[in-house]
C-alpha cells in the first residue's frame, strides 16, 4: 500500500522516462560479496564478451592475456577481467529455496548477486497480431519454465505498463500465467481504456505513430530499470513483429476506429507512398532505435528480438488488400528494426522460425557464460560521439561477441557529472517530494490518514484509500474491494474495526473528482473516528472480491494534540476536478473526500482545504506559496475565504506549470506563534 503514492498517467501521446547519460558512468555503489569491483570514473568502460567455439558452445579457458581491447582503432588496457558462469541457482537447489521477491528490497538486493541472471520480457501487443499472440504464448511459457533455474530472476512489461508496476521475481508459475493471456492488438484500433479514448478517432496513421513512441519509451524505461538492479549483463526479450513509421496508403485511414471508412485507397493494390515520404519516416524510425540500442548499451542490457510471427511471408493479411512488392519491403523493413536492435546490443534476432522455444536457448546460455572486461579509455571522449569497441581472442577457431561501443558523455555532460553534489535539500521539502516517490510496486491500494480538531480534547481522524489504478495489461491482479481497518490505542483499546467498503464501480459524483482513472473508476472511501493524542496502531488488510486477503500492513502513527496553546495545522485536504462544473461541485461540498495520490495532469485544478488552529479557538492567518523541487520560491498563491465555517481554501491551477515535481508550502501565523505544511505533488503531461 502506498501513502500518497505515485500513479500512471497517460496523455494522448505517453511519454515513459527512461532517458539515462550516454556512455559508461561509473559510481561506487554497495554490491554484494562476490560481485565483480569496477572502477569507477567518467572515462571507465565495461564490456562483456562471449566466446564460444564453431559449435557454438562456450570457451571458458580464456586469460585476460588472451584478449585484445581497442576502441576507434587504439589499443586499451585492460584494468578488470572476470569470468562469469552461471547456472540459474541448479547446483544450489538442494541448499534449500531460492529467497522469494516481496518487496522492492528483496528485488534490488537479490537481483544485485552475482549468481542472479537477470531478465525482462516486454509484451509489444500494439505490434503483434492477435493469431501471433497466440501461438507465441506457449513458446514463451515454456521457455520460462525450462530454461530459467530457480534463483533467476524476471519481469513481465505492457507498452502501457508503468514500470514501476514491473516486480522482477522468482514466482515463475506467475510469470507462466501471465505469459498465457498475451493477446496480440496489432491494427486492432478498438480503445480499451481511458488514455486509448483520446485518440481513437485519429487518423490511423497518427495512431500508429503514438503507438510507436509509446512502445518504444517503454522499453528505455525498462532498461533502466533493470540498469538499476544489476551491473552486470541482463537479458531483455522484447516480443514483437517489428516497427515500421509509416503505414501504407490502403491502411492510412482517416479515422482509425473505423476502418475503411473514408479511405479511397481501401484494397487499391497499385497505392504506395511517395519516396520523400517513406525516406523520412525512415530516417525517423532509425533515430528511435538508436535512441533504444544507446540506452541499452549504456545500462549493459542485451536485447533479444523475438517474432511471434515464426516464418513469415506476408506483413500483412490478404483482405488488406496490399501489393506484392509494397508488402515485401514492409517484412522485410520490420524485421530489420529487430535485427537493428538485437544486433546493437549484443543480442540475438529470433526471427523468420517457427521453432522459438529452441531458438530462445541461445538467450539463455549467453547469460550463463561470458567474461567482464574494463578499461579506462585512453581517448577520455567528451563529444558526444559514437565510440567503436572491438574485441579480439588470440586464439584460432572461435567466435567473439561483444557490444560495438558506446556513446560518450558531451562536454555538458562531463562537467556536470564531475561537478560537486548540489547541497541538501532542507529535510521538510525532502520529505514532502518522498511522499510523491513512495514507491508502488506490488500495492494494491493508496492511503491518506488525516487529522482535524475533535471534541473533548480528542483528535478526530480519518482514513482514505482508493484502488491504485491498474495499468492497461495488467490481466493478473484482482481488483481491490474494501479495507478492513483496525486503529488501536497504547493501551490496545480499538478506536475503530470494521470494513471500509469501496462505492460501486463506475459511480460518478463531486466527491469522485479525480479518482482514480481507468474503465471502472472508483472513487476514494473513508471512515473518521476519534482518538486520542499521542501513539496510535493501524492494522490494515485489504480484501478482494471474493474475502481472500490481497495485502496487509502494520502502521504506527502518531496523533497529534490540536488543542495546544501553539498554533498547529491539521492535515491539508487535497481534491482534484477536470472541468469547471466538479470545481464548483467540490467548493460547494463540506464532505467530500480528499484524494490519496499525489500525481495530476496540467489539465487538473487543486482544491486544497488546510484546517489550522490557534490557542482557545483563535483562527490564525494563512499564507501560501509554490516551490520548485530544489525548495525555490516560484510564486505566491493565494488564500480563499471559505463559503461557510470550513477551513481556508487555495485554488491551484497546474495549467501553466511544466511537469515536474512541486512542494506548496502552506503557512499559518496568529497568537500561538508559526506553523508550516508541505505538500508534495507531481504534475505529468
Amino acid at each position: 500500500m502506498v501513502s500518497a503514492g505515485r500513479t500512471f498517467a497517460v496523455g494522448a501521446i505517453l511519454l515513459v522516462a527512461g532517458a539515462g547519460l550516454r556512455g559508461d558512468v561509473g559510481q561506487q555503489t554497495q554490491t554484494p560479496p562476490g560481485t565483480p569491483q569496477f572502477r569507477a570514473g567518467i572515462n571507465f568502460v565495461r564490456v562483456d564478451v562471449i566466446v564460444s567455439d564453431k559449435q557454438d558452445n562456450g570457451v571458458g579457458d580464456l586469460k585476460e592475456t588472451d584478449f585484445d581491447v581497442t576502441e576507434d582503432g587504439k589499443p586499451q588496457k585492460i584494468e578488470s577481467f572476470k569470468l562469469v558462469k552461471l547456472d540459474g541457482g541448479a547446483r544450489a537447489a538442494a541448499d534449500g529455496p531460492a529467497r522469494a521477491i516481496r518487496t522492492d528490497d528483496d528485488e534490488e538486493t537479490e537481483a544485485a548477486r552475482d549468481d542472479v541472471r537477470l531478465f525482462a520480457i516486454f509484451l509489444d501487443d500494439y505490434h503483434v497480431r492477435k493469431g501471433s499472440s497466440l501461438a507465441a504464448r506457449e513458446p514463451l511459457a515454456r521457455f520460462v519454465e525450462r530454461q530459467l533455474g530457480p534463483t533467476d530472476m524476471i519481469g513481465v512489461m505492457y507498452p502501457l505498463e508503468s514500470v514501476a508496476s514491473v516486480r522482477m521475481t522468482r514466482n515463475h508459475d506467475a510469470v507462466m500465467r501471465g505469459l498465457r493471456q498475451f493477446l496480440g492488438r496489432k491494427f486492432d484500433y478498438t480503445p480499451r481504456n481511458p488514455a486509448e479514448d483520446q485518440y481513437a478517432n485519429y487518423p490511423a496513421q497518427t495512431v500508429e505513430e503514438i503507438r510507436n513512441q509509446v512502445s518504444l519509451s517503454a522499453i528505455r524505461s525498462l532498461i533502466v530499470h533493470m540498469g538499476s538492479l544489476k551491473e552486470g549483463r541482463k537479458s531483455l526479450i522484447l516480443v514483437s513483429e517489428g516497427y515500421s513509421a509509416l503505414l501504407p496508403p490502403q491502411l492510412s485511414d482517416p479515422v482509425a476506429s473505423m476502418p475503411g471508412l473514408g479511405n479511397p485507397n481501401r484494397g487499391v493494390a497499385s497505392a504506395v507512398n511517395n519516396e520523400s515520404q517513406s525516406f523520412f519516416s525512415s530516417v525517423d524510425m532509425l533515430s528511435d532505435l538508436k535512441e533504444i540500442y544507446s540506452n541499452a548499451n549504456h545500462y549493459n542490457v542485451s536485447i533479444y528480438c523475438v517474432d511471434p510471427r515464426g516464418l513469415a511471408s506476408f506483413e500483412y493479411d490478404i483482405n488488406e488488400g496490399i501489393g506484392l512488392d509494397t508488402d515485401r519491403n514492409y517484412l522485410t523493413a520490420t524485421m530489420d528494426t529487430l535485427r537493428v536492435l538485437a544486433d546493437q546490443t549484443d543480442g540475438r534476432a529470433i526471427v523468420n522460425r517457427n521453432d522459438l522455444e529452441t531458438g530462445m536457448k541461445q538467450i539463455v546460455r549467453d547469460s550463463s557464460a561470458y567474461y567482464l572486461l574494463g578499461y579506462s579509455s585512453t581517448q577520455a571522449p567528451s563529444d558526444g560521439r559514437f565510440h567503436e569497441i572491438k574485441v579480439r581472442v588470440r586464439r584460432p577457431g572461435v567466435q567473439v561477441r561483444a557490444r560495438k561501443g558506446y556513446w560518450a558523455l558531451t562536454a555538458e555532460e562531463t562537467t556536470r557529472a564531475l561537478a560537486p553534489p548540489t547541497p541538501n535539500l532542507p529535510k521538510p521539502v525532502e520529505e514532502a517530494l518522498a511522499s510523491v516517490e513512495a514507491p508502488s510496486r506490488a500495492r494494491v491500494i493508496r492511503e491518506w490518514v488525516g487529522t482535524s480538531r475533535g471534541e473533548n480534547g480528542r483528535t478526530k481522524v480519518t482514513y482514505v484509500w482508493e484502488p491504485v489504478p491498474r495499468a492497461p495489461g495488467d490481466h493478473v491482479n484482482e481488483e481491490p474491494s474494501r479495507v478492513l481497518l483496525t486503529a488501536v490505542g497504547t493501551d490496545g483499546a480499538p478506536y475503530f474495526r470494521g470494513r471500509v467498503p469501496a462505492a460501486a464501480p463506475g459511480v460518478a459524483s463531486p466527491t469522485a473528482a479525480g479518482a482514480a482513472t481507468g474503465a471502472a473508476a472508483r472513487p476514494p472511501s473513508r471512515v473518521t473516528f476519534d482518538a486520542k493524542p499521542g501513539p496510535m496502531e493501524l492494522r490494515v488488510s485489504v480484501e478482494g472480491g471474493a474475502a481472500q486477503i490481497l495485502d496487509s500492513e502494520v502502521r504506527k502513527i502518531t496523533v497529534p494534540d490540536l488543542t495546544s496553546a501553539q498554533t498547529t495545522f491539521g492535515t491539508p485536504e487535497v481534491f482534484r476536478a477536470r472541468t469547471v462544473r466538479e470545481f464548483q461541485q467540490l467548493k460547494a461540498d463540506a464532505g467530500a473526500v480528499p484524494l490519496a495520490g499525489r500525481e495530476f495532469s496540467r489539465t487538473d485544478r487543486l482544491l486544497i482545504r488546510a484546517p489550522a488552529y490557534g490557542p482557545a479557538n483563535t483562527v490564525p492567518t494563512l499564507t501560501a506559496r509554490l516551490l520548485n523541487r530544489a525548495g525555490q520560491p516560484m510564486a505566491d498563491v493565494p488564500i480563499v475565504a471559505p463559503s461557510g465555517m470550513g477551513a481556508p481554501e487555495i485554488e491551484l491551477s497546474l495549467a501553466a506549470l511544466a511537469p515536474a515535481d512541486y512542494v506548496l508550502e502552506i503557512t499559518a501565523t496568529g497568537d500561538g506563534g508559526a506553523a508550516k505544511e508541505l505538500i508534495g505533488f507531481r504534475v505529468v503531461g
